[in-house]
């Protein structure tokens, strides 16, 4: 209440002013005083009643900026209050995660999720480390760090790393553990990573030909694949992958039903859908595109601000997420929008985040808040670099946190959000921004200091 204390003082010492300053005129005036325009001196008794009368409105002003500036003072107070005890306040935590062991650097993070232990899961680029930064891993070596880290890793919300598996930067992974021979293809380019209510962790990627999705247990042992490395059969393709399952196009990412054991596929940066397969078999179950309508190949030309929405998703279709009421929310990156669906791809309504934004567009991943009706979405924003809090009704900007820059809880292309059940936010960057941050409720529900 800093901003109340100081108002206080200030009108105090105002109103101390009023009844102990200096007469306004003189108890004794002298000879060249004359009386307003008159030439009739004052007499002492209109002078006193002039000061008294001129203390008195200082005073009533005194008490009108009291009234005035202390509501509003109030407000802001209160709502700065409001936003910290209903999940839309954040503060960054510097120290997430800890230092990684065996010099191992992280490269582009395209993924974070968090599964029903609260551990948190990133899918990282080891490829996209520059020379220099991977010194170390150089023949010969060129410095003494660092090395790129498996493309896959588990940590806790304390930031300590538990697992990681998966990649080029995994020896002996890519030629035991998934291979073409036995049906997995591991993407050049890793985007996206879910996981389910099993403990599976599935993953996509986005590099040139990566028209598939991965199945993994916990520890890392292949299960599944949907679709087929370079083959794409476009935006209405039911079958011809591997096993039967439907063709993709540069998938973005996943998310698997619990209540259905289907996995919703937002497919993606080649194809312009939303894709439903059966979690277990990976067959096909349904599809849509925008508005619930057939999806439509044909490229939409450039996105204009100005100009009706667009009848198709443009690509990317970047993420799918699924709400306790069973609401689908698909981002519509480029076009700047979230549509809402129902399971059946029925179509429901659909909001703008910062319409007005070109380059990549603003809605590039979604997770909801953590109280019971999930009132809130969570919305990463990797052109404007922030983290859009709506609500999830109308969409409206509750808050918004973090900016374009380079220190701890500002953002170079946030890519990913994730929730943990305490309501924590976990990021994710691209480009040069190679990171992950965790971000902390500023006060939990009772006003205290989040811990």
């Amino acid at each position: 209440m800093r901003k109340l204390s100081a108002l206080h003082y200030f009108l105090q010492d105002l109103c101390i002013f009023a009844f102990q300053a200096i007469p306004f005129f003189p108890h004794q005036p002298d000879d060249s005083v004359n009386f307003r325009r008159g030439k009739q001196k004052p007499t002492l008794q209109n002078l006193r009643y002039m000061e008294v009368t001129m203390k008195r409105l200082l005073v009533g002003l005194a008490v009108t900026l009291s009234m005035t500036l202390g509501s509003q003072a109030l407000a802001s107070e209160y709502d700065v209050a409001k936003k910290q005890s209903d999940g839309t306040e954040f503060k960054v935590d510097p120290y997430w995660p800890k230092v990684l062991p065996n010099k191992w650097l992280l490269g582009q993070v395209a993924g974070v999720a968090v599964d029903r232990r609260d551990h948190i899961w990133i899918i990282q680029r080891p490829g996209s480390l520059t020379e220099d930064e991977a010194g170390a891993a150089q023949t010969p070596p060129r410095s003494d760090c660092c090395r790129p880290a498996p493309s896959v890793m588990r940590f806790d919300r304390e930031g300590n790393l538990l697992a990681a598996w998966g990649g080029p930067a995994d020896p002996g992974f890519l030629t035991t553990r998934c291979t073409p021979a036995i049906g997995c293809e591991w993407p050049t380019n890793e985007h996206g990573i879910f996981v389910d209510h099993n403990d599976n962790v599935w993953i996509a990627g986005n590099g040139a030909g990566n028209h598939q999705v991965l199945k993994f247990s916990r520890d890392g042992t292949f299960l599944l694949q949907i679709g087929k490395a370079g083959l794409t059969g476009g935006s209405n393709a039911t079958t011809g992958g591997l096993n039967g399952t439907p063709l993709l196009g540069q998938p973005a990412d996943i998310e698997v039903d619990p209540a259905t054991n289907e996995a919703y596929i937002a497919d993606g940066y080649q194809n312009k859908r939303v894709l439903v397969v059966d979690a277990t078999t990976g067959r096909y179950k349904r599809h849509w595109g925008a508005y619930g309508s057939v999806p439509n190949d044909v490229a939409p030309g450039p996105y204009d601000p100005s100009a009706a929405p667009a009848r198709q998703f443009r690509n990317p279709v970047h993420c799918v997420r699924i709400a306790n009421d069973g609401l689908v929310y698909v981002c519509d990156r480029v076009n700047n929008r979230i549509q809402v669906f129902q399971k059946t791809g029925t179509f429901v309504r659909e909001f703008f985040v910062e319409r007005d934004t070109l380059g990549n567009g603003s809605t590039w991943d979604l997770d909801l808040s953590v109280d019971p009706r999930q009132r809130y979405l969570y919305n990463a924003d990797g052109e404007n670099n922030k983290v859009w809090i709506l609500n999830r009704q109308s969409g409206a900007t509750a808050n918004t946190f973090g900016r374009n820059g380079r220190y701890a809880g500002q953002f170079h292309w946030i890519h990913n959000l994730a929730r943990d059940s305490k309501g924590n936010i976990y990021t994710a960057e691209v480009d040069t921004g190679k990171r992950a941050q965790k971000f902390v409720p500023a006060h939990d529900h009772h006003g205290r200091d989040h811990k």
